[in-house]
């Protein structure tokens, strides 16, 4: 491969900051050109040698899987160059999985969503037996990649057969035809030793002992094992990843192993799932719904499209809300679940063809979810949290599509769904049982009207609408100053070991996914868990944002590598950063400003860097002064980066994000007497260079160029 091509000719995976991730964790080397990459390719020729000069294999591996490093290096430089020559990627496959990818799924991974991966090598006998060992996947929430092919047959294909929808947002991914293809799986899961674990390029060991110790996958090869799959599985075996295949091949159980067996078969495909789940000890916690469905958190993303559709709810369609509210004990009868109005029953099946030039008609209903909660701890700063929940709750069924909260909600029910026999009371069976799991500490009990009579519906709505316009005045009132107690996040610990996300009502956590009133309600849900509360205590700087009392707390909790933090400034020892953040912060110093990059954005930035390059210095639990990664909330709060300009120091950002916050933007710009600032923020259309910039802030009069000097 690469013949005619000299060695100055650029090389490179598309999105990523690690170059040829694999060889620049294990060996240290960007791999920028096809120079570049003859090192590794000798490096791993002389892992093959009788006496290689250098291991990189785990301790208590035998030196035989020398042979799987240097699989896994030669099978990145084989994909690298099969970029370079336009041949990857392949036909509809998604290839190469980027670092956007990383970090939004990353937030999964470690609240426990998603409690690991698989990588499925191969075909089953036949689509029957490929479609159960996915959707028992699935079911325990494990993100599935599909690669390689048995006899000719492609998994991939099998599923596609049977209308298995494949994509991140159903934990279903393909990568590739041939096995070589599975270097994708693993060096997107080496990365994570990078991105989350504050390690090196270069610390091979270390880098496979994360792996081995915080990223819970396992290889399940299917059909026959030739030598390329018995390869990429002994590569698989240094990263820490049992495989098991539905073949009598040889066991591998090396001495000293307690963690784990390196491989394994099973024969009985419908025992192969839970064995992998044994062999490589994924903590797995399924959720037994009664409902005619399967339930899990791979089903959250699944999309009911028009033509699967058997009746509808909301969208454009019909008014639907959802509204959850607190009870006296005495007012809530545990397990009541009523269906005021039609029920999937009454609706005639859609038609199975339109009319000539229209669409599909689909049966739509009104719809009103109200939920009622009562319990001794609960308080009334919870219903917010509890009802943002529906929306997660009921996506987890499989054929139920859900979006949007509140009175924008929309609702569909696929017709397998009918078919398998699910009514609407199910919708209320999946809130007692999940609310009753997740939040049982603070939740006795649980009952769920659901209404699809229309004058019903609209007699409730302004009931839920006043509540709705009530609770955001009280969070709106909520200060940093007027609360002593701020609450912790270590969720991302499980990955960044040293990271600690302090939330503040004025600073949701930095995932966008927690705010204050989360992790209080999550504190009274789990004492133990991940959000704990952090005593303020006395003030050290109110500009900057310390306080002795979070001081100490970090300190503690960053395995003592954190003594203190600013959470109003970027440039002096801001809060550190995991790497599931949404956006980037970082100061362009030629603006006297600052950039927001959001990780969908995959262009040049001012700075010179994209999202992913930028994130390899702001991730793994560092504290870098300059860069700082927030949630998208954050950038209206009167707390961002308050003692550093704040809000006016924002002078560019990629459209799409200005464009999807212009509505708050707009407001926060009123706010502070700059009602035209956000039309002078720059995006990706008018400039990508820190001098185009500077150019165009001068036209505009932005007021960064006055505001005093960041540093």
């Amino acid at each position: 491969m690469l013949e005619g091509y000299g060695e100055g000719q650029k090389v490179e995976f598309p999105e990523t900051a690690y170059f040829l991730p694999m060889a620049y964790a294990l060996m240290g080397i960007e791999a920028k050109t096809v120079g570049d990459m003859r090192p590794i390719l000798d490096h791993a020729k002389s892992l093959l040698s009788p006496e290689p000069s250098e291991r990189l294999w785990l301790p208590y591996l035998p030196p035989l899987l020398d042979a799987g490093i240097a699989t896994l290096l030669a099978q990145e430089l084989t994909m690298a160059a099969r970029h370079v020559e336009g041949t990857e990627p392949v036909d509809d496959w998604g290839g190469f999985i980027t670092d956007t990818i990383l970090r939004s799924i990353g937030i999964q991974l470690v609240d426990g969503r998603m409690p690991g991966f698989a990588a499925v090598i191969g075909s089953a006998p036949d689509t029957e037996t490929i479609v159960n060992i996915v959707r028992e996947l699935q079911r325990r929430n494990i993100l599935t990649f599909i690669c390689s092919s048995s006899n000719g047959t492609i998994g991939r294909d099998q599923l596609a057969e049977a209308d298995v929808e494949m994509g991140w947002d159903t934990y279903i991914v393909t990568l590739g035809p041939e096995t070589d293809h599975g270097i994708y799986a693993l060096n997107w899961a080496i990365r994570a030793a990078l991105t989350f674990g504050g390690l090196k390029a270069g610390e091979g060991q270390k880098c496979l002992e994360y792996c081995r110790d915080r990223v819970f996958a396992f290889g399940l090869t299917l059909g026959p094992v030739d030598d390329y799959k018995y390869a990429l599985g002994a590569g698989a075996v240094n990263m820490g990843f049992p495989v098991i295949a539905d073949t009598d091949i040889p066991e591998i159980r090396p001495s000293g192993i307690t963690l784990y067996e390196a491989v394994v078969h099973e024969l009985d495909h419908a025992k192969i799932v839970p064995t992998c789940i044994q062999v490589r000890g994924v903590r797995i916690k399924v959720s037994e719904m009664p409902i005619p469905v399967l339930y899990g958190a791979a089903f959250e993303g699944e999309r009911v499209r028009r033509e699967q559709t058997y009746v509808e709810f909301g969208g454009n369609y019909s008014r639907a809300f959802e509204f959850l509210q607190m009870r006296d004990l005495d007012e809530v009868e545990d397990g009541r679940i009523e269906v005021v109005g039609p029920d999937i029953g009454d609706v005639p099946p859609p038609p199975e063809t339109a009319e000539p030039g229209k669409k599909i008609k689909i049966p739509a209903l009104p719809l009103a979810i109200v939920v009622d909660v009562a319990g001794r701890k609960m308080q009334k700063d919870f219903e917010p949290v509890l009802e943002r929940q529906i929306h997660y709750h009921l996506n987890g069924a499989m054929g139920i599509f859900h979006m949007g909260q509140r009175d924008l909600c929309w609702v569909r029910i696929s017709k397998e769904a009918q078919k398998a026999g699910f009514t609407f009371r199910h919708l209320g069976d999946i809130l007692h049982a999940r609310i009753h799991e997740e939040y049982g500490n603070i939740v006795d009990k649980v009952q769920v009207a659901i209404y699809t009579d229309q004058a019903k519906v609209d007699e409730l709505l302004p009931i839920a609408r006043a509540s709705y316009s009530e609770r955001d005045d009280r969070i709106a009132g909520m200060t940093d100053e007027s609360i002593d107690v701020y609450y912790s996040c270590t969720l991302c610990q499980s990955f960044a070991p040293n990271h600690v996300c302090v939330i503040s009502p004025e600073r949701l956590g930095l995932c966008g996914a927690y705010s204050w009133l989360d992790g209080k309600a999550s504190y009274e849900i789990t004492p133990a868990g991940h959000n704990q509360p952090v005593p303020k205590g006395e003030t050290l700087d109110p500009v900057k944002g310390q306080w002795a009392g979070v001081n100490k707390f970090v300190y503690a909790k960053s395995n003592q590598t954190l003594e203190r933090f600013n959470a109003y400034s970027m440039m002096e020892e801001p809060m550190t950063s995991c790497g599931c953040f949404e956006c980037i912060v970082a100061i362009i110093p030629e603006a006297n400003g600052v950039m927001v990059v959001n990780r969908e954005h995959g262009g040049m930035t001012p700075v010179g860097m994209t999202f992913s390059t930028l994130a390899g210095t702001v991730g793994g639990g560092q504290q870098t002064p300059g860069f700082i990664g927030v949630g998208r909330q954050y950038l209206i709060s009167k707390k961002f980066i308050s003692a550093d300009g704040g809000f006016p120091r924002i002078v560019w950002m990629p459209k799409e994000l200005k464009e999807a916050m212009r509505d708050r933007l707009v407001a926060r710009a009123e706010e502070i007497g700059m009602p035209d600032l956000v039309d002078k923020i720059a995006d990706e259309e008018i400039c990508t260079t820190a001098e185009e910039l500077a150019n165009h802030l001068a036209a505009v009069e932005h007021p960064a160029l006055s505001m005093d000097p960041m540093f």
